[in-house]
């Protein structure tokens, strides 16, 4: 039965100001189908092979052995990070299996301090069922539900069965031309910009992310471009924010870490160039 089903939950943050409106309680989920350069959590790109080389440095025995396969006791986890540090495949062990209804009980514990709940990732839209489960759950209680996503899953194929049960999509845009997506995360950005167009069209597209990172893409063609279109669903009565990210080193995988951070002047030149296309909702990080 769907409400059986379990996907790999990376973490859970009771209280968040930074992943939607309010105070919101954030799921990050394991797995990602884009391999970004700059990403921020990159051991949370892949699922665990339960090769073991985490085991021995856990210095708590929250990482452990079980019938040929590693085990994680959250109960033991001090957050060092070892674990991390000894993983070679750009995942984490410290993993919960997780039915959306477990991950539901737990966010409402902090049901009267908390607007809503964002999933995240990896990148959530790898498991769809548990999106629309979990969806079911935040509008039975009356809660916001919102997806930090890359835009890769086809949401309007999806049209019927997810979309009636999420408030909007906070939508990562790496780069608007296809070649400068590309090298910034391996793969093209057609379905993407397909369903930026189309949830923008259906007014659920809550937000559009965009990282900047000089040298790497062309941020002023990426953000001129993007405006350009997103300001159309404006002038319809759409309420779509612009957030223009500063790239910064935290996280980032070691031989990625030379990437120079832009300044501040240089991303309220991306702001004016986006407020001329017609943006008006602009927040600079």
């Amino acid at each position: 039965m769907l409400e059986n089903k379990k996907v790999p939950v990376n973490r859970i943050i009771p209280f968040s100001s930074v992943d939607g409106p309010g105070n919101r309680t954030a799921v990050f989920l394991q797995g990602c189908n884009l391999d970004c350069k700059y990403c921020h959590n990159p051991e949370t790109r892949a699922l665990c092979i339960h090769c073991g080389d985490c085991v021995p440095g856990c210095p708590t025995g929250a990482i452990f052995w079980e019938e040929g396969r590693v085990r994680f006791d959250p109960e033991e986890c001090i957050a060092c990070d070892q674990c991390i540090k000894a993983c070679t495949h750009n995942a984490s062990p410290r993993i919960r299996e997780m039915t959306a209804e477990e991950v539901f009980r737990e966010a409402a514990d902090n049901l009267p301090y908390i607007r809503g709940l964002t999933v995240s990732g990896g990148e959530c839209s790898l498991y769809p069922d548990f999106l629309r489960e979990l969806g079911k759950f935040c509008k039975k209680e009356g809660l916001g539900f919102l997806l930090d996503s890359n835009g890769y899953y086809d949401y309007e194929a999806d049209e019927k069965d997810l979309l009636p049960y999420i408030d909007g999509v906070m939508l990562d845009i790496k780069a608007y031309g296809e070649e400068d997506h590309r090298i910034v995360c391996g793969e093209g950005n057609q379905n993407i910009l397909k369903n930026m167009r189309f949830l923008a069209e259906c007014d659920k597209l809550y937000e559009v992310r965009t990282v900047v990172v000089p040298g790497l893409f062309s941020a002023e063609e990426t953000v001129k471009k993007l405006s350009g279109e997103l300001s159309e669903y404006i002038r319809k009565g759409r309420k779509i924010r612009y957030k223009i990210i500063a790239y910064r080193p935290m996280g980032v995988r070691e031989k990625y870490k030379d990437f120079r951070s832009p300044s501040m002047e240089e991303l309220k030149a991306l702001e004016e160039i986006a407020r001329e296309e017609g943006m008006e909702d602009i927040v600079l990080i």
